[in-house]
């Protein structure tokens, strides 16, 4: 359910906005999206795991703060994350 090591270090370094960056928002939507896109695989097959769903809402409601917090900051890197990592809106 969890991301490796290696898919956390290769989205970091997709998404840092600068070197030895791991802490913008859009390094942080980035590992949120890839924690949610496992996740979601997890519940196809394991349907009654209401205690991870629960995780799974709360991670959802933490990137939308993260993406409104972009969008009111800057229009135009919000609608390229969203693109990049193929969020719909």
């Amino acid at each position: 359910m969890s991301i490796t090591v290696e898919d956390k270090t290769q989205i970091i370094k997709d998404f840092a906005r600068a070197k030895g960056d791991t802490g913008s928002p859009e390094v942080q939507v980035a590992v949120l999206t890839k924690r949610i896109t496992n996740l979601t695989e997890h519940f196809k097959t394991h349907k009654k795991d209401n205690h991870s769903r629960r995780g799974l809402l709360k991670l959802v409601a933490t990137r939308r703060k993260l993406l409104d917090y972009v969008r009111s900051k800057d229009e135009a890197r919000y609608r390229d994350l969203i693109s990049k990592l193929g969020i719909r809106r």
